[in-house]
């Protein structure tokens, strides 16, 4: 069975290139344009993971986890953090919300790719 992924980016250029490294892989991709959106979207089915930004318009990437953590359909749903931002306090403010991974923009698609099978046991 195919694991469905939710990223959620507000750079149509990063959603891309994450769309195709885990299509790529065999992965189902829903994606989102920032947290309000994928929050929206979340609220409609389960994903098997959920890849966000956490600097965006409308909704940052900390709120939408605070609030999909909120969700009974979320509970357990991997969250892995693909940002630009480094600094150990973010880091430490995104696990407390919830976020299970944190992958460090650029990124390599093998990287991704290893991460997101890890968290989706597949």
């Amino acid at each position: 069975m195919t694991a469905n992924i939710l990223t959620v980016d507000d750079s149509a250029s990063m959603r891309m290139t994450t769309r195709l490294a885990l299509s790529g892989a065999g992965y189902a991709v829903t994606e989102a344009v920032d947290g309000l959106d994928g929050l929206e979207k979340a609220k409609t089915r389960r994903f098997d993971a959920i890849i966000t930004d956490i600097n965006m318009p409308r909704m940052d990437g900390l709120r939408m986890i605070e609030e999909l953590r909120r969700l009974p359909t979320q509970l357990g749903v991997p969250i892995v953090f693909l940002t630009t931002e480094s600094d150990a306090g973010m880091k430490a403010r995104a696990k407390a919300a919830g976020a299970t991974a944190w992958l460090t923009k650029p990124f390599d698609a093998g990287q991704l790719l290893k991460l997101v099978s890890k968290v989706v046991g597949k």
